[in-house]
């Protein structure tokens, strides 16, 4: 029997595939459980049809963010840390201080989606990496400063 999945189910396949299977599998597991329906021509069309419709909504959100990306690239972001004498920072400046940073600039990103190659610990020029979409990646340039000492 072939069965379109509404949900990825392991050793058979992903959501939106459509797999031939066994009759009593099918009956007795897979559609009470709401794991497939049937493939029917109706069904398939309508598979078909909410592809499409997922397609260009994906396409959708690649393009704004690339729009986003190009935006985030031409900006010069000042990240504001407390340091010593000698530019030592008190602590590190984390993927959260940078999407504040963006934030103040009107970008909202995620902090668990941008990533830092090492440790900041000293004032000066950096480079992150913000993760957008799917396959839309962005280099993150900011500048960390010595915060304004109030005594």
């Amino acid at each position: 029997m072939k069965i379109i999945l509404r949900q990825d189910v392991a050793a058979l396949g992903d959501a939106g595939d459509v797999v031939a299977v066994k009759n009593g599998y099918a009956n007795n597991y897979l559609i009470p459980q709401g794991m497939a329906i049937r493939a029917t021509e109706g069904t398939l069309k309508a598979l078909e049809t909410e592809k499409k419709q997922q397609a260009k909504k994906i396409e959708l959100q690649r393009k704004n963010a690339r729009e986003l990306a190009q935006k985030i690239e031409q900006m010069t972001l000042k990240v504001f840390a407390k340091s010593g004498e000698s530019g030592k920072l008190f602590g590190t400046v984390t993927a959260a201080d940078i999407s504040e940073a963006l934030k103040t600039q009107g970008v909202e990103i995620d902090r668990r989606k941008i990533t830092l190659d090492a440790p900041v610990k000293t004032l000066g020029k950096y480079e992150a990496e913000a993760k957008l979409f799917m396959d839309v990646i962005v280099k993150v340039n900011f500048e960390v400063e010595a915060e304004a000492s109030g005594s």
